[in-house]
């Protein structure tokens, strides 16, 4: 028997919109207030695992062709790579460089490598999070 479920699946539209958007915010915010890459990653994660209770596994593959192990690798690259860069530049280990850049539209900002190290984080805690969810949804 399929269950009608079409409230469900149409609240879920915008509640991951505003989820990810929550995620993504975090994520930024890190770096001068409470945030950053592993709350924005569960947040980001939450907005997933939403996807797939609302509909099947096969549906948000369909939609999401992600391997979310080869996330979970990508971030850790990610991270670490940042880490160790400065050990090519005779610093210690996880040293950041902070530099600013004329952006055409926005002005002068400021970029910094810790970004990237966050970005690895959150790739990391997102691929964990939904590699764990999707395997205890496979046990019987």
């Amino acid at each position: 028997m399929k269950i009608n479920d079409v409230i469900l699946r149409t609240v879920v539209k915008a509640v991951v919109f505003i989820i990810l958007t929550l995620g993504v915010y975090l994520f930024f915010a890190g770096h001068h207030a409470p945030g950053g890459g592993f709350i924005g990653g569960l947040v980001l994660a939450s907005a997933i695992v939403l996807l797939y209770l609302a509909y099947d596994i096969e549906t948000v593959h369909n939609g999401m062709p992600f391997d979310f192990k080869k996330v979970a690798a990508f971030g850790v690259l990610l991270a670490t790579g940042t880490a160790a860069g400065s050990l090519f530049f005779d610093k210690p280990f996880l040293t950041q460089a902070y530099t600013y850049v004329e952006v055409p539209i926005f002005g002068e900002k400021g970029l910094s490598t810790v970004t990237l190290f966050e970005a690895g984080v959150a790739l990391t805690v997102v691929g964990v999070v939904v590699t764990i969810i999707l395997s205890i949804s496979e046990d019987e």
